[in-house]
């Protein structure tokens, strides 16, 4: 990408991220990036577990409601007042349905990429109508990756993958990270940049040579690991470096985006 402010550097505190961990920390971001900018009520985390507590709490209002369909001498008020929570609570699942699927989808497919590339170098995050004219552009890279399986290790989070977060989050509200936005609804884009060798054409696009305008600046971080002998550890094939220039490296972009809710304010209620 062109154009943009210099990179911010963050160290991480080990000698290179497998991609379990790179994965973790670009979902924190990509977390705070939407709800710094009023596109989901709650963080990340808090809004999935409020979502799963919905439709657990709808399942078992719906198995309370059957076990007393018998009852000859059921309370007519009661069952109209369960009727009409049920039904509240049935279109704020809908609203926030399409939502969190999308997010699924497009974790799902980064974390796809991230175990397909043995040579994993970053990803931006997009905000606006369009790619071609965001209006708020957030690009993430890396400097050493360590390959894994990044879907069976989803679930463990590393010490050093939480405290690198947690920097990266800091690291962008003191560069005035979601300090001026929009109240209305926009969509978020994502792309991975990695060798052209990647192929999951059902998630990902080629954008070789991808620009966008110019007139919007980049917020960068690059995150580095600790300095190591590079040459000892290729030998035994323990991380690759992005700064390798072997792999032709370009971006892609997801076919999935976010497009989020209207919440003109960070409250729950405006789900």
């Amino acid at each position: 990408m062109e154009g943009g402010l210099g990179s911010t550097e963050i160290e991480a505190c080990v000698e290179g991220l497998y991609g379990s961990e790179i994965f973790y920390v670009v979902k924190e971001v990509l977390g705070f990036i939407l709800y710094m900018h009023n596109q989901i009520p709650a963080v990340l985390q808090d809004l999935e577990d409020e979502f799963d507590g919905l439709k657990e709490r709808y399942k078992q209002m719906d198995l309370s409601h059957t076990n007393q369909g018998d009852q000859k001498n059921r309370n007519v008020s009661l069952q109209r007042k369960n009727n009409m929570r049920k039904t509240e609570m049935k279109s704020t699942i809908r609203r926030m349905e399409k939502l969190m699927n999308s997010i699924t989808l497009l974790l799902s497919a980064l974390q796809e990429a991230i175990s397909e590339t043995p040579n994993f170098h970053g990803v931006a995050l997009v905000l606006g109508g369009s790619l071609a004219r965001p209006q708020y552009v957030y690009e993430m890279m890396f400097s050493h990756f360590r390959h894994d399986d990044c879907n069976r290790k989803n679930n463990c989070k590393s010490k050093a993958a939480e405290v690198l977060s947690r920097k990266a989050v800091r690291t962008l509200i003191s560069n005035g990270a979601g300090s001026s936005s929009n109240s209305g609804s926009t969509k978020l884009f994502m792309l991975i940049k990695c060798p052209c060798t990647l192929s999951l054409p059902m998630h990902f696009l080629p954008k070789r040579d991808f620009r966008y305008n110019k007139r919007v600046l980049p917020m960068k971080l690059q995150v580095n690991c600790k300095i190591v002998d590079e040459a000892v550890n290729d030998l035994h094939g323990t991380f690759s470096s992005a700064n390798s220039i072997a792999d032709d490296i370009i971006w892609y972009q997801c076919r999935h985006t976010v497009k989020g809710l209207t919440c003109k304010s960070q409250d729950p209620e405006c789900c």
